[in-house]
């Protein structure tokens, strides 16, 4: 039964305190021209049984489709406890305290999962969250400006093989602070930064530079040179990496000869699913050195008066607890709810889980490779090694075949050619462990019949 809060009798007893006769009169100030009017594409209110047949309905329009598109969002098996456990109530609701006592269990689950984090990228502290990857990217960078104060240039660098969105949102966000982006190119037959272009700004003044791993293409960068450059010349290193790729790759703290500075990126790999464009949440971590300028909240383990475990908010210079102008951030937040899931989806699985996910993401990676390279006209684009996704280059433009796939419930990757035409008809596919090898035959016999016609 909906919950009507106010009834009849109580309508017509605050009318009678006001002392008008109708819920319209205290409206009579605004001009008839200016009101809406009734609202007559609203159908009529019908009861539960009819709403959820229709709703089902509307959700079987949506179809099945086989998901063959990564580019930052990754179609991953999440165990049924996993979400099973994140919304019970005690969960659902959760969002980070304002007060260190508030919430012992909240409190707990971020020191689990800051302490998960700094394990998987292996750096010394990790904050609650943010809103997403791109925008974490930009907290990141933002990070690297205060930190950074033997650098005065406030100018990033930023391959072209980073994500085109995290780009956008990055140069979105540092555009009014006077930060100057500046674009590093990749080189054509491996899709990956080649650490000699960075020889354009040898001994230049840069505040940071961004290394992706794997690249927005799926190629794994030589990371331990561009480490070393970046600390070589002055500037800070900011890793953005993918998490499940962690599990079989180097972490970013041993990177080069001493780690980078700070590490971020998207956590919906790690138990969200992929919904209607959301939700998404970022992670970050970072040196010891660099964790005053963090945004966010740091929560620690300590002990109370009676020497019992507790859990307390370490370090929190947000805007809500110090004047604004020193805040490290006006927009972070934590996803609470994705974070918890994300920690029970790490806890689920452990080292070993995770450790099996990458692997079996690259290896069916590697199978729909081999099976597209079979039809004709279809073949790899760039000549390194990779992880989850693959640019494949095609006979026909790519917008095209993805729409004929779609048309039969295949979503066949993310078309290339509008931010990099220099690929020609290049489609970026994925398989993630989810893909059998019946659906990588469907989808390579569906895109030859589309290239055939």
């Amino acid at each position: 039964m909906p919950f009507i809060p106010h009834t009849e009798s109580d309508v017509r007893h605050m009318l009678d305190a006001v002392g008008v006769e109708h819920v319209e009169d205290l409206f009579d100030e605004i001009p008839a021209e200016l009101r809406a009017g009734s609202i007559e594409a609203i159908p009529a209110g019908v009861g539960e049984m009819e709403i959820s047949a229709l709703m089902h309905r509307r959700a079987r329009q949506d179809g099945q489709p086989l998901v063959f598109t990564g580019a930052g969002a990754y179609d991953h098996h999440i165990p049924a406890a996993v979400w099973e456990i994140a919304t019970r109530g005690e969960y659902y609701s959760a969002y980070t305290p304002y007060q260190a006592e508030a919430s012992q269990g909240t409190l707990q689950l971020l020191y689990e999962f800051q302490s998960m984090m700094t394990a998987l990228t292996d750096m010394d502290v990790s904050n609650a969250s943010l809103y997403d990857g791109a925008s974490a990217l930009a907290e990141a960078v933002l990070m690297a400006v205060r930190s950074n104060r033997k650098s005065g240039s406030r100018r990033v660098l930023v391959p072209r093989t980073l994500h085109p969105a995290y780009l956008d949102t990055v140069r979105t966000i540092v555009r009014n602070q006077k930060i100057e982006l500046e674009t590093v190119p990749f080189d054509p037959n491996g899709g990956h930064t080649d650490p000699a272009a960075l020889q354009a700004w040898t001994g230049e003044d840069i505040t940071a530079l961004v290394i992706p791993q794997p690249n927005f293409f799926g190629v794994l960068e030589e990371v331990d040179a561009l480490t070393d450059w970046a600390s070589a010349n002055g500037a800070l290193s900011i890793a953005v990496v993918n998490p499940v790729a962690l599990a079989a790759l180097k972490p970013p703290g041993q990177w080069g000869e001493a780690g980078v500075d700070i590490c971020g990126g998207e956590g919906q790999p790690l138990g969200v699913p992929i919904a209607s464009g959301g939700p998404y949440f970022g992670f970050m971590c970072a040196r010891q050195s660099h964790a005053r300028q963090m945004p966010g909240r740091i929560v620690g383990r300590t002990v109370d008066a009676d020497g019992q475990p507790g859990f307390t908010l370490t370090l929190q210079a947000r805007e809500q607890h110090i004047r604004r102008s020193k805040a490290t951030s006006n927009i972070c937040t934590n996803q609470g709810l994705m974070v918890t899931a994300a920690t029970i989806h790490m806890a689920l699985l452990g080292g070993e889980g995770l450790q099996r996910v990458a692997a079996s993401c690259h290896e069916k990676t590697n199978r729909l490779v081999e099976r597209l390279d079979t039809i004709e006209g279809v073949a790899p684009v760039f000549n390194r090694p990779t992880f989850h996704e693959r640019v494949m280059r095609l006979p026909i433009p790519a917008g095209d075949a993805l729409r004929a796939l779609a048309a039969h419930d295949i979503l066949g990757g993310y078309d290339l050619s509008d931010r990099y035409p220099e690929l020609g008809n290049a489609l970026l596919v994925c398989a993630t462990e989810k893909r059998t090898d019946e659906e990588m035959d469907t989808f390579r016999d569906e895109l030859a019949r589309v290239i055939a016609t």
